[in-house]
């Protein structure tokens, strides 16, 4: 088991790491002193699968969970699956010492902190990422909220989990596609701050594709995600502790996603974020490219891990005009500018808000 220890301006939470890890909620919850009431709260696929030994868990620790559901799924991460939340919270019992738990991806622990960070003006909360992407993302950071009609995450707070919860047994039950979509989330840590976890997710795809196809490739690391886990993982913690309120240096974790969102949007979020963001972190190399900053080799190591991984890496045909309003709504803009994340390098990425509407149209129909 490893231990991964977040620090954050009002203290500390640890993320524990590790097969088995699961098992261990309950003890670790009542090592840091909780007793008594708890929620859980999950959907139903991820429910049918892992809700149970982590209700035994919490029971064989002392404590006294509730199993909750929240409707699964993008569409569903509104004002309006809190509100029905809450109601669920009160016929728990729960009081302010009683955490709740997420159990599931990231529009779930999204969803669920944002209800923990306003039930009662805030109660304990615990995530236990179960996909790829919320593990290395979404989970680690503190960042809760949920989507509005006119874009994502546009409301939401910083609530701090008192601990997060990683057991890579969990993706098991997970299918390929969205076991991909988080290994876009694994790429675009390594082009952000890890040129290592690049390399080594180049070298082992490679290697994977010298002896077989590209599912077999995929399966190769997803039977070993303790190879590229701690890191992608420590890349998160390494920027969220220098900028816990994203002031700064923070929005670079936001490669891919200014493109990426507006492409979920105009895909009726029927696009995986995951899918979002590899498309986006394509499409903001290109646009570094054609500004100058960063190579083109660069760019086309990107693509190629992307394509490897099975990834999608050339943007759906959305009419430039479309594409630039629908990033209107991302909530990184600062007053009428659109905030980018470009690459210079491998493990070197900058903010940049001065970029033209020309070139971004001009990416987005390769005339790069």
């Amino acid at each position: 088991m490893q231990t991964i220890t977040v620090t954050h301006p009002s203290g500390s939470y640890p993320i524990f790491l590790g097969e088995g890890a699961l098992a261990q909620t309950g003890p670790r919850l009542a090592e840091l002193g909780y007793q008594g009431r708890c929620a859980v709260v999950t959907n139903q696929p991820v429910g049918r699968h892992h809700a149970e030994p982590l209700l035994a868990s919490l029971r064989a620790a002392g404590l006294e969970p509730a199993c909750l559901t929240i409707p699964d799924g993008e569409q569903n991460k509104t004002l309006t699956t809190v509100a029905d939340l809450y109601p669920q919270l009160v016929e728990a019992k729960l009081d302010r010492r009683s955490p709740i738990i997420a159990l599931g991806g990231g529009v779930l622990g999204d969803t669920v902190g944002f209800a923990a960070a306003t039930y009662l003006r805030g109660v304990p909360f615990v995530q236990i990422p179960t996909t790829l992407l919320a593990m290395v993302d979404a989970s680690v950071g503190g960042k809760v909220g949920v989507d509005l009609p006119q874009g994502k995450n546009l409301v939401g707070a910083f609530k701090q989990p008192e601990m997060v919860v990683i057991d890579p047994a969990v993706l098991s039950t997970l299918p390929p596609a969205e076991l991909r979509a988080g290994m876009a989330e694994v790429v675009k840590h390594g082009v952000i701050d890890s040129p290592a976890l690049f390399e080594a997710l180049e070298e082992r795809s490679r290697g994977a594709e010298e002896q077989g196809s590209r599912g077999e490739i995929f399966s190769s690391f997803i039977l070993h995600p303790s190879s590229f886990l701690y890191e992608a993982i420590s890349v998160k913690v390494r920027i969220v502790q220098e900028d816990p309120f994203e002031q700064g240096r923070r929005a670079v974790l936001n490669l891919g996603h200014t493109f990426g969102h507006a492409f979920e949007r105009l895909a009726n979020f029927e696009l995986r974020h995951g899918e979002g963001v590899a498309m986006g972190t394509v499409c903001a190399a290109r646009l570094a490219t054609r500004l100058g900053l960063c190579s083109a080799e660069t760019t086309q190591r990107i693509v190629n891990l992307l394509d490897r991984l099975g990834l999608p890496t050339e943007p759906p045909s959305y009419p430039p005009a479309e594409v630039w309003a629908a990033m209107g709504a991302d909530k990184k803009r600062q007053g009428n500018t659109l905030r980018f994340i470009l690459p210079r390098a491998i493990g070197q990425v900058d903010i940049f808000d001065n970029v033209a509407r020309e070139d971004v149209a001009a990416i987005l129909t390769f005339n790069v």
